[in-house]
């Protein structure tokens, strides 16, 4: 992985999350795929025989660091090892170990996982991309790891995530990693139909089917036969045609208005929306069976403001693409970019990149001038972050308890924390509505 060398934005100490006992997963190096559970104690990590951890990367040194974990808090020592252990490019001797904390030792990678995530089933990817897709958090790996699996399959799979996490990059890759990656790769973008064409652009037409149907055209399905059909931004089809599409879907033919012939289709469909479709289900906009029937595999695209530790290599990745390197950007550049709050993601970081390249690095300074100025207003720097803190928290634990109808076991279960954990977040918050256990 390309590393940014900086000040770090906030110390290496910071608290450890509340996910219970951590993992210690190697995710890049000969040993990838190993792992570490930290149980109460000191565990070794290292290439010498009797190592908690024992490693074969011939740059780590013989103890290279220990992790000491006590009543859920972990620290990780350096040894004095000869090639140093990094987190964020910045070397350390010693520092608090947090769940997503990435740590590197010679050419290995080890990241720190919560146990009940790592038994989740499909655990993490080791790999830090999927096709154009790029991150080594936590997120981004789980979601690999759930898409290398999907991938080689046929099932339909169903991409949720805001404007611009890459929902359209995502179904690429996935076409790329399946059988039919030589085949027809056809994207229809729903929220940019307009509503009187929606069968058409489905299922296509003959000529005279309506007013300025001059020809024959065949719609997404047939064009995609044989390959992958991205149907992107998926709740913006009208209700009274589900029921249509999902016939499509199921008896893998179509018809063609005016005509009442059937042509097969043989499609793998992948769609996607930045809606919930549980909220519109709920509002009966949108067809519980044809949700099931897309979203055998669902898999979330996390906002870049939720997985700033993948700035460093989204830039690179990015300007790669521009046959560009780091020194095109200032070199206070990664500090800027990870004070924002992106509010397009992935998509918004590519036009400011492709702006300080082709413009000039000085517009990094012009575009971020009001985000530098409010961060300045914000008080001591602890007082800020604990407010951030306290609004994620509130905010995620509302959502959490509406997804999950305000059953505690099953919310825990699926933030991955304990339920006495959950109990205290809601009364910190003043959000509980049953009383903490004993």
């Amino acid at each position: 992985m390309s590393e940014w060398v900086a000040k770090p934005t906030e110390p290496l100490s910071a608290p450890t999350a509340e996910h219970g006992e951590l993992v210690v997963v190697v995710v890049s190096g000969p040993d990838a795929g190993r792992e570490l559970e930290l149980s109460p104690g000191t565990h070794q990590v290292g290439t010498q025989p009797g190592c908690a951890l024992t490693l074969t990367d011939t740059s780590v040194s013989r103890v290279h660091l220990f992790f000491e974990a006590n009543r859920g808090h972990v620290v990780v020592h350096d040894q004095k090892s000869r090639n140093g252990s990094f987190c964020r490019g910045i070397r350390f001797e010693r520092a608090d170990a947090r769940a997503g904390m990435l740590i590197r030792i010679g050419r290995t990678e080890l990241l720190l996982v919560p146990s009940q995530l790592r038994r989740s089933g499909v655990g993490l990817s080791t790999s830090s991309r999927f096709g154009s897709l790029v991150g080594s958090s936590i997120a981004m790996r789980h979601a690999f790891a759930l898409l290398e699996r999907a991938a080689p399959t046929d099932i339909p799979i169903l991409v949720t995530g805001e404007t611009g996490t890459g929902k359209e990059g995502c179904a690429r890759a996935i076409h790329d990693a399946s059988t039919r990656a030589r085949a027809p790769f056809v994207v229809c973008d729903l929220g940019c139909v307009s509503p009187t064409l929606f069968e058409s652009e489905l299922f296509g037409h003959e000529r005279g089917a309506f007013t300025g149907a001059v020809s024959s055209r065949p719609g997404v399905f047939e064009r995609a036969h044989g390959g992958t059909l991205f149907l992107d931004e998926l709740g913006a089809v009208p209700l009274e045609l589900q029921p249509r599409l999902l016939r499509a879907v199921e008896s893998r033919e179509v018809k063609r208005l005016g005509s009442n012939k059937p042509v097969e289709v043989d499609v793998r469909i992948v769609a996607a929306t930045h809606l919930s479709l549980e909220d519109e289900m709920a509002a009966k906009r949108f067809r519980p069976d044809l949700y099931h029937r897309f979203a055998v595999v669902k898999v979330e695209l996390p906002a870049l403001r939720d997985r700033l530790e993948d700035l460093p290599a989204l830039c690179d990745a990015i300007l790669t693409t521009m046959g560009k390197g780091r020194s095109a950007l200032p070199g206070d550049a990664l500090s800027l970019l990870a004070g924002y709050a992106w509010p397009g993601n992935v998509r918004e970081l590519r036009n400011v990149l492709e702006r300080a390249v082709n413009v000039g690095p000085e517009t990094l300074y012009e575009r971020f001038a009001e985000a530098r100025a409010a961060a300045a207003e914000r008080g001591p720097f602890k007082e800020a972050r604990q407010r951030v803190v306290d609004a994620f928290e509130r905010d995620y634990l509302v959502d959490l308890m509406k997804r999950y109808s305000d059953n505690v076991t099953h919310a825990a279960k699926a933030a991955g924390i304990d339920r006495v954990s959950l109990y205290r977040l809601l009364k910190k918050h003043a959000l509980s509505t049953v009383d903490a256990p004993e």
